[in-house]
């Protein structure tokens, strides 16, 4: 059976399959959505907020609820859409405003340009460049470890 879901700031209906995951329905939209962990909840670079119908989506797994913790900008209606499963109808995602940094080259290209929308780390979901600001070689500085801090995050979650 297809469930309905809606995806929000950009007022958009999208359907998928029942027991499908949230992320499937964020990527066949082609939003800009990273997967680091791939898809095994040991991330925050799918982290989305649920506007309605937290009662149709599938419960929150212990790995899910760990990860969520470390996410400075989660809320109580915080999920991971790699791990929430759309069981019924009337969910209505929203989906963080801006992009995630998930390459170092990616930003050096943009260096000396005003950004079109905030810039958010891959690992903590907070603004790096906000909406409008210049992109400085700083920037780039603080990110440079990034990865190696993803990797890090991946393993200590794995380990717990």
């Amino acid at each position: 059976m297809v469930k309905t879901v809606r995806l929000e700031p950009i007022a958009q209906n999208t359907e998928i399959q029942t027991n499908a995951n949230l992320l499937s329905a964020l990527l066949q939209e082609d939003l800009h959505v990273l997967k680091e962990c791939g898809g095994r909840g040991m991330c925050a670079t799918c982290h989305v907020y649920i506007k309605d119908g937290m009662e149709s989506l599938s419960g929150i797994s212990k790995r899910e609820q760990r990860t969520l913790e470390v996410i400075t900008t989660a809320k109580p209606n915080s999920r991971l859409a790699c791990q929430s499963r759309v069981l019924g109808e009337g969910v209505v995602v929203e989906v963080p405003a801006g992009m995630y940094i998930d390459a170092i080259e990616d930003i050096e290209a943009l260096i000396g340009r005003r950004t079109e929308q905030p810039l958010l780390h891959p690992l903590t979901g907070e603004v790096v460049v906000e909406s409008g600001k210049l992109i400085t070689r700083s920037v780039i500085t603080q990110l440079k470890d990034v990865r190696l801090a993803v990797g890090e995050t991946l393993a200590r979650t794995r380990d717990a």
